[in-house]
């Protein structure tokens, strides 16, 4: 099998004050909703169209059952970014010990990119981390916000992080199993727009 040589930058905000939020996309069509029913289809859908370009497989052999499980842990959250009713990426957020919270995953369906959405989508997920507590009291407060990026992800994805206040804490290199990705299919993507 094929590999390839993939960089993984794991970055982390210490306080609610890091949060530099992004200016909301212009004419307010983007809300932003927490799924509170957990559906293993729906946040499949949300993983396998965000994921499909940049290699996320890691949970498309899941189970429906292994989804739920997932889905109903205390503190998993997902927020779902709307643009005018239509989904447009998810932030998904995962607990930890001793009030650490992951983002777990955190993107954009591919036609939804470069408009200024990811920005806001991320500030608005990084704001839920930090006062996670407040909607589960049987959490401890949030002391620190962490993910991890890496050079497979969307382009702009690291810039995006450190524009909303991350510092990077860990970086490694690692060789891995050079997997097909699942998509998009063909013709997904909107034609690029003149000038990009």
């Amino acid at each position: 099998m094929n590999s390839v040589v993939v960089t993984t930058w794991s970055l982390e905000q210490t306080s609610p004050a890091d949060l530099l939020p992004a200016a909301a996309p212009e004419g307010g069509a983007v809300e932003v909703v927490r799924a509170q029913i957990p559906s293993p289809e729906f946040s499949r859908f949300l993983y396998a169209s965000v994921g499909g370009d940049i290699r996320w497989t890691d949970r498309l052999g899941w189970t429906y059952d292994r989804w739920r499980e997932h889905l109903e842990r205390p503190g998993v959250e997902t927020w779902v970014g709307y643009e005018r009713g239509t989904p447009a990426g998810y932030v998904e957020l995962a607990s930890q010990d001793d009030g650490v919270v992951e983002i777990v995953y955190f993107g954009l369906i591919p036609a939804f990119r470069g408009r200024r959405i990811g920005g806001h989508l991320l500030s608005y997920g990084v704001a839920r981390a930090w006062d996670l507590a407040e909607r589960r009291p049987d959490l401890p407060p949030t002391k620190r916000v962490w993910l991890h990026t890496c050079s497979l992800d969307g382009e702009h994805a690291m810039a995006n992080y450190q524009r909303r206040g991350f510092r990077l804490f860990d970086t490694k290199v690692e060789e891995e199993p050079d997997i097909a990705t699942p998509g998009p299919w063909p013709g997904a993507r909107p034609p690029a727009r003149p000038g990009a």
